[in-house]
């Protein structure tokens, strides 16, 4: 995959990861925890297409 997709991908997950930290700070009653989990299952997958993207680069 070219360098901006990746570049794109880190974007969109750093932003995913701001999103859930900023959520996670509310107290417990003001939690949406559908967007939550959402956000946390969102966040991993791209966290692990990112890892997966730079072990191909590195391997190939």
């Amino acid at each position: 995959m070219s360098k901006e997709v990746i570049f794109i991908l880190v974007i969109v997950s750093m932003a995913i990861w701001v999103t859930v930290s900023r959520e996670s700070v509310k107290s417990s009653k003001e939690i949406n925890w559908r967007k939550m989990i959402t956000l946390l299952f969102a966040g991993s997958l791209s966290t692990l297409v990112i890892i997966i993207m730079h072990f191909q680069s590195l391997l190939f």
